[in-house]
């Protein structure tokens, strides 16, 4: 056996390791069930132990001891069943995807931004289709699993039409959008879907912080940049070795992709609402005494521009929706945008679904005190092993990028882990938002690596597809596509966008910049 033909195995069996072990775990509403009653139980062992757990708030003069209560008595029992409608109605995430998803929906289901994509990606000349394909893929991201299988079909065409590998376009619009998901100038659910749970576990374990899901915007905003210059170099010096220029350019397809005299009109309402949008911000916003500033005039630390973040995005996006669905002709009453709203409702039910266990879970970490007890021994420790911020940072990025592969869903990855890294870096003086970025950073980066990722399929679809065309131009045999020959090319571009994105996070932490919108580095 070749050297290759070894290194293709143990590549082949790690890759179906991955897959087996993340087939094999339960539904998320299923798992965090079993979370739930494994913390019922985990309550009267260690309150039978005597666990308890100790510190000094500000201000204080004597400690405070904080003890586990045991949960599985009547009383709290009775207290935890009669409590539940409220603790999940309440559960911030709830409030927050809902709304977001609903205001998405409008823009996803009209086609605005399918056309955006379409618009300026295709007319991007030759010289430097690389850098723009890269930087609307990372865009693309709002748009979710749709934005993902949205850039990948046209990284195929765009780079087929420049004489390009198709193959090539394909992969880079996959790891660009998937593997760049933390990297966004548009805020999408996952903004929203992440902010909720960090800020309900920051606030149940006694933090009582405003966490919106602009807390990492600033950061988000840079990295989209860097990744498209970055993941531009980097495909062009090194990636497009592997991939020789095509004998001749095919734009034939482009033209199934152009846009129509509907959507370029729709596109054009689809600003005017945009400017419709930011007029009426300003008005709210501008003036001394306006609506959105607070009692001093400002709008730091605290004001109702910051609390209202979500309301804002929500009409940001209906104003666009809607605006462009009037424009090509798919908005004509009031019950067309109604019915918008609920498609992208429907899109949230698997969430609100797996939210009923998981708001179990978590109240019961707190009642159960395991939560505040964990962030103060791991804070006791830290300070003992004389560890600092950064290096906590990185370990929840690496920490992050290692699950990934194994459990692709973003909210239950950092609803697992939230409860153990939130309130450790509150304990610390560290602002709880940038426990989630490193968070991001790290579910970012292992995205196109994991062989769970429902776009898998569609891509050897499309590169079965694409060489079956060339083998009919060329007369050659071509290898047959599969998961390793996906995982060898995803692999260099989710070590560079680790690496890309911990680096920026690093300087960031050094030079003590804000991450987002009302976010300080210390508490």
């Amino acid at each position: 056996m070749t050297q290759g033909n070894v290194k293709s195995t143990k590549m082949t069996t790690f890759i179906k390791t991955v897959e087996r072990v993340g087939n094999k775990l339960p539904d998320p509403f299923i798992l965090f069930g079993i979370f739930a009653i494994f913390t019922l139980i985990i309550s009267l062992i260690l309150s039978k132990m005597g666990v308890e757990a100790s510190f000094m708030e500000k201000g204080a003069e004597a400690l405070t001891v904080v003890k586990i209560e045991n949960l599985l008595t009547f009383n709290k029992l009775r207290q935890v069943v009669s409590d539940f409608p409220t603790t999940y109605v309440n559960f911030p995430s709830l409030k927050l995807v809902l709304i977001m998803m609903m205001a998405i929906g409008v823009v996803e289901e009209t086609g605005f931004f399918d056309s955006v994509m379409r618009k300026y990606l295709l007319k991007a000349p030759k010289g430097v289709v690389t850098a723009v394909f890269i930087f609307a893929c990372v865009n693309a991201n709002v748009m979710s699993d749709a934005g993902v299988i949205l850039t990948l079909t046209l990284g195929g065409v765009v780079f087929a039409s420049i004489g390009r590998s198709p193959i090539l376009g394909i992969m880079l619009g996959y790891a660009a959008c998937n593997g760049g998901y933390c990297a966004s100038l548009l805020v999408a659910g996952a903004d929203a879907l992440v902010a909720g749970i960090t800020e309900q576990v920051a606030v149940d374990a006694g933090f009582h912080l405003d966490i919106n899901p602009l807390c990492n915007y600033y950061f988000m905003a840079a990295a989209t940049v860097v990744l498209t210059v970055v993941l531009t170099i980097f495909t062009e010096k090194f990636i497009m070795r592997l991939f020789p220029e095509e004998e001749t350019a095919d734009d034939s397809m482009l033209k199934k992709y152009e846009l129509s005299d509907l959507e370029n009109r729709g596109l054009k309402f689809g600003m005017y609402g945009f400017i419709s949008f930011v007029i009426i911000m300003l008005t709210l916003t501008l003036p001394s005494g306006a609506f959105f500033r607070n009692a001093a005039g400002g709008f730091l630390p605290k004001s109702p521009l910051l609390s209202s973040i979500v309301v804002i995005l929500f009409f940001l996006f209906l104003f666009i929706g809607v605006s462009y669905g009037i424009g090509i002709k798919k908005i004509a009453s009031g019950k067309d945008v109604s019915k918008l709203l609920q498609a992208g409702a429907k899109k949230s039910a698997p969430l609100m679904v797996t939210f009923l266990t998981c708001a179990l879970f978590m109240d019961l970490l707190n009642k159960s005190n395991i939560l505040r007890i964990i962030a103060i021994k791991m804070a006791e420790l830290i300070k003992a092993a004389n560890v600092g911020p950064l290096f906590l940072l990185i370990l929840v990025v690496i920490l992050t990028a290692m699950m990934n592969p194994f459990m692709t869903s973003a909210s239950t990855k950092w609803i697992l882990l939230a409860p153990m890294v939130v309130p450790v870096f509150g304990m610390i003086g560290v602002n709880p938002a940038y426990a989630q970025l490193a968070y991001r950073i790290g579910d970012s980066a292992t995205n196109i690596i994991s062989p769970l990722h429902p776009a898998i399929t569609v891509i050897i679809g499309l590169m079965a597809q694409y060489n079956s065309e060339k083998e009919k131009k060329t007369g050659k045999k071509i290898d047959e596509a599969g998961f390793g020959t996906i995982f060898s090319l995803t692999l260099p571009y989710s070590i560079v966008i680790l690496i890309t994105l911990t680096t920026l996070m690093i300087i960031w932490y050094i030079l003590r910049l804000p991450i987002g919108l009302g976010v300080s580095t210390f508490i």
